[in-house]
C-alpha cells in the first residue's frame, strides 16, 4: 500500500514567486506615483493658507510680509503640517502682484520631479518648476 503525498513542487513554489514578483513590480512604483500627487495636496493646502494669511498682513500692515514667521501660521519655520513642504517668501514687483509663496519639497517628496517647487503669487497666478508640461496637472 503507497501512501499519496501532498504538498507543492519546487515548480510550483517558483512559479507562484514569480507571478508575485511580476505584480509587486507593477504596484509598487503605480502606489509610490499615487503618494506622491497625494502629498501635493498638502503644497496647497500650504499656499492658499499663506496667500490669505499674506492678505490679511497687507490689510492690517499696508505692506505684504517676507518673513514666514510674521504670518503666525502652525509652524513659524513654514513648514507644512506633515513635513513635506517648506514655504517661502519673496516679495516682488508689481508684474506678481507683490508676494511670490514657494513651496518647496522636502523629505520622501522631494524625489517628486514632476511638479518640484509648486508657486503662487499674489495674483493668483498658479506655476511648477519641475519636469510637468503642464502645470494645472499638478494643480488638480
Amino acid at each position: 500500500m503507497q501512501q499519496s503525498q501532498r504538498g507543492f513542487t519546487l515548480v510550483e513554489l517558483m512559479v507562484t514567486v514569480v507571478i508575485l514578483s511580476i505584480l509587486a513590480a507593477i504596484a509598487i512604483p503605480s502606489y509610490t506615483r499615487y503618494i506622491t500627487r497625494a502629498h501635493r495636496s498638502e503644497a496647497q493646502a500650504l499656499l492658499s493658507e499663506a496667500a490669505a494669511r499674506e492678505e490679511r498682513y497687507y490689510a492690517q500692515n499696508n505692506a505684504f510680509t517676507s518673513t514666514v514667521a510674521n504670518l503666525g501660521l502652525r509652524s513659524s519655520t513654514g513648514l507644512s503640517d506633515n513635513g513635506y513642504y517648506q514655504l517661502s517668501i519673496s516679495t516682488s514687483d508689481d508684474t506678481q502682484g507683490g508676494y511670490l509663496l514657494s513651496a518647496t519639497p522636502q523629505s520622501s517628496q522631494a524625489n517628486d520631479t514632476e511638479c518640484a517647487v509648486m508657486k503662487l503669487n499674489a495674483l493668483g497666478e498658479r506655476s511648477v518648476t519641475g519636469t510637468a508640461s503642464d502645470s494645472s496637472t499638478c494643480w488638480k
